[in-house]
């Protein structure tokens, strides 16, 4: 399978409020593409410079533009650029581009794949949706009919540094007490505060603490100091490069209901999830559901009592926490990103279908 001179071109944005999930998941689609000899160019409104290095240390281009979701009807800048390339696919992942953009893009000339979590407009106008969540065959899709739809775990696309672990199995030890807090890259409403004064009431001996700091999280300077006011050692590690590492390390994670999950679940790391945006319910509920982690609920309703008994009971309950870790193993083979490079290169060849 070769891909090579085939240019593939990421739409996706970050910031505090929506966070880092659509660049980093595209990154793992990216990663997949180069790998096959693709290129990979991102246009996106991203102000966290960590980030934008991110995305190129990845050899991907970046476009940066300046819209934001008040330009959602126009997408002058973006659609500009896409006007300078030819055939490219073009890869959507943010709920901002919606039916309109879709139809300009096709109209282009562009094959077009939609990340999708919610089937929340009323047409789709890609060549494929990808919904790589639990929930996802219970969706109803209105598209094209050349449309090809991707749902559910079976496409879930991890990055390489999480594909490396493929097959690694996990210790558990009783005497081990290692917690990973990682709330998604923005975290508008410090929900990581929450966890860390939870987590200083614990009482429990040799407790070790590592909390990632997205790289659009606005509240370093309060974090940096609740940690360094904590009884038990903090790690804060800022805009993580090594999450798969990370994951080995802990023995529990207390985490957002995002892609992250998915990463969590692949790693076997059992897992205490609360829902920061209405996007991350499914997600939570059926990781819940599954038996792969413990679904605690909406962030405003979660107490920091709720944290404190979720994580206790889990860290003393062994046997537990081995149950979860291989449910949640069994959710995710990892060959996500190589099913869907096998559906792109069967369009390479096709005709393309531009938008009426």
């Amino acid at each position: 399978m070769s891909l090579e001179g085939q240019l593939l071109i990421v739409r996706a944005d970050a910031n505090a409020q929506i966070g880092a999930g659509h660049i980093m998941r595209c990154s793992a689609l990216g990663q997949g593409w180069q790998a096959l000899g693709g290129q990979v160019i991102y246009i996106t409104n991203c102000k966290s410079e960590s980030l934008r290095q991110r995305i190129m240390r990845e050899g991907f281009g970046l476009i940066p533009v300046e819209e934001t979701l008040l330009d959602c009807p126009a997408h002058k800048a973006s659609l500009a650029v896409l006007e300078k390339y030819l055939n490219a696919w073009v890869v959507l992942d943010g709920y901002h581009f919606d039916e309109t953009y879709q139809l300009q893009i096709k109209k282009m000339g562009h094959q077009l794949l939609v990340f999708d979590d919610t089937a929340h407009l009323q047409h789709y106008h890609g060549d494929v949706i990808l919904n790589q969540n639990i929930n996802a065959e219970c969706l109803h899709y209105s598209c094209e009919p050349f449309t090809r739809l991707l749902l559910g775990l079976r496409y879930v696309v991890l990055r390489s540094e999480f594909l490396s672990w493929k097959g690694s199995e996990r210790m558990f030890a009783s005497s081990t007490r290692r917690v990973l807090v990682t709330l998604g890259g923005g975290d508008p409403d410090n929900q990581t505060l929450k966890v860390i004064r939870a987590l200083q009431r614990i009482g429990l001996k040799d407790l070790q603490l590592k909390v990632v700091v997205g790289a659009a999280n606005p509240h370093s300077a309060v974090l940096d100091s609740a940690s360094r006011s904590c009884s038990f050692p903090i790690e804060l590690v800022h805009d993580a490069r090594n999450m798969a590492e990370l994951m080995a390390w802990a023995d529990l994670a207390v985490s957002a209901g995002g892609s992250t999950c998915w990463e969590m679940a692949f790693m076997g790391l059992p897992c205490v999830i609360l829902v920061l945006a209405e996007n991350q319910q499914s997600i939570a509920k059926g990781i819940g559901e599954a038996g792969a982690g413990l679904y605690l609920g909406w962030f405003e309703r979660v107490t920091e009592e709720d944290i404190l008994d979720a994580v206790r009971n889990l860290l003393c309950d062994l046997d537990r926490r081995k149950k979860m870790s291989d449910k949640a193993k069994a959710l995710i083979d990892g060959r996500g990103r190589d099913r869907i490079g096998s559906v792109l290169l069967e369009h390479k060849e096709s005709p393309l279908r531009k938008g009426i």
